[in-house]
């Protein structure tokens, strides 16, 4: 076993670095004669991967068994792996470097496992008859089953395999079909899911926008769910002169809003509505038609539509419905609802409130938010004080950080000890602003030291 080959089955991607770094051989086989690209494959560890084959190691080297790196990732299921296998930095295009008989090997990979589904191939495989041990990991942001049974595991991703590998051997795929494959799941947060919007996002030309748009009419809400949250996307990924569609886009989400019943998919057409730079006629009176309704989701989204005050204060209906958002039973309402009345600087003494009752709840879902906005704000009263020295004994960093950069903000003296607190539980990540305001208060402490010497 190599040293390169130890760090990699240990997951130590640093230990990679240092030694990729150090010239370590990235294809010196390990002890089992296979090349350490494998193990990261095996465990799925698609950072060290793309280290490696950025060092160098072939991701289609032929092994014994005849198979390749590559195609190990693919059959794995992990769009992560195989990404880092195919794109990796100053790789030659898989859709050219790779032979035509090789190409098909790997999309008829993807293809049968896609078909047979992660959990029918490996009984096939294995013959095993017990129960599968099934649980869901985060990969890239996103949400992806991993399957173990009769001693193999493998990820449940070929869906967003397949649809990487078509993309990239420019095969041509209907616009259906992939919508197909993003709704055979029903969480948003799939690979499959995600790899589908993201493919239809690159066929515009081929009219994915009109069959996308055209879900809105399903009677499937999975349908209708994925049509919204891909329009919604489009607002965060495209530039406006990359997408000439945003004034009709505006319009049939206007449309949508007055019609969607399935509450989880009204509020993502709210939220994709309230993302376009150019604000919808309607968007304020959708908010107070929505205020009300039973689902926090929805009226989340309400708050969103009303927010968005052009310089002045709400006034009205649409301030009434605010303040009473500003109770809503649902954390997040209330906390949403509060910042907006700030925003336009009503009601500040009792929003302010609001976000202290927040902090003050130790089951909020919402109280670190809540933190974050206290020791920023300028809520200068004794609670507020309070609330940021109680935050220095909170069992994680995060809410010590942010207790003690509000009492830096505030020249509070036991500043340096809030610090101390914090810095107890590790140190604070380079890019944090927060960590520098320690140092800012002693800046500031020292000048007027010099001053009142002077």
């Amino acid at each position: 076993m190599t040293a390169l080959g130890e760090a990699v089955r240990a997951g130590d991607t640093e230990a990679v670095r240092r030694l990729l770094a150090g010239g370590a051989d990235p294809d010196a086989p390990d002890g089992d004669g296979l090349p350490p690209l494998c193990a990261a494959v095996a465990a799925y560890a698609y950072g060290t991967a793309e280290l490696l084959v950025e060092a160098g190691a072939d991701p289609d080297r032929v092994l014994a068994d005849g198979t390749t790196p590559l195609l190990r990732a693919v059959e794995g299921g992990s769009p992560a792996v195989v990404g880092a296998l195919l794109w990796s930095r100053d790789l030659p295009d898989p859709g050219e470097c790779l032979p035509e008989a090789e190409r098909a090997r790997l999309l008829d990979a993807a293809r049968r496992w896609y078909g047979a589904g992660a959990e029918a191939e490996l009984r096939r495989l294995t013959g095993a008859a017990g129960p599968a041990d099934i649980l869901t990991v985060e990969e890239e942001w996103c949400q992806v089953e991993e399957v173990g049974l009769g001693g193999l595991t493998v990820r449940a991703g070929h869906g967003a395999v397949l649809t990487t590998l078509e993309g990239v051997f420019g095969v041509p795929v209907p616009l259906e079909e992939l919508v197909a494959r993003a709704v055979r799941h029903t969480d948003s947060s799939h690979v499959d899911w995600s790899a589908a919007k993201f493919r239809l996002e690159g066929r515009l030309a081929e009219g994915s926008r009109e069959v996308v748009t055209a879900l809105r009419h399903h009677l499937s809400s999975v349908h209708r769910r994925f049509a919204a949250d891909w329009l919604l996307t489009l607002q965060w990924r495209l530039r406006a002169d990359a997408y000439p569609y945003d004034e009709e886009d505006r319009e049939v989400l206007a449309d949508w809003a007055d019609v969607e019943a399935d509450p989880e998919v009204l509020a993502l057409v709210l939220w994709a509505l309230t993302e376009h730079d150019v604000a919808h006629p309607s968007l304020d009176s959708l908010g107070l038609r929505y205020a009300a309704h039973p689902d926090p989701g929805v009226r989340l989204r309400a708050v969103d539509c009303m927010g968005r005050p052009d310089g002045g204060p709400f006034t009205g209906a649409g301030y009434e419905a605010l303040l009473l958002l500003a109770g809503d039973p649902d954390d997040e309402v209330r906390y949403s609802a509060a910042l907006s009345l700030l925003a336009s600087r009503q009601d500040v003494d009792t929003m302010h409130g609001v976000i202290r009752d927040l902090v003050r709840d130790p089951r909020s879902s919402m109280r670190l938010a809540a933190a974050e906005r206290l020791g920023e704000s300028g809520d200068r009263t004794a609670d507020a004080t309070d609330l940021l020295l109680s935050l220095l004994d909170a069992d994680d960093k995060m809410p010590r950080l942010l207790g003690a950069y509000g009492l830096a903000l505030r020249d509070h003296p036991d500043t340096p000890r809030a610090y101390a607190r914090a810095e107890e539980l590790g140190p604070f990540h380079p890019s944090d602003h927060r960590a520098n305001g320690l140092w800012d208060w002693e800046q500031r402490n020292a000048a007027g030291r010099a001053g009142g010497g002077a």
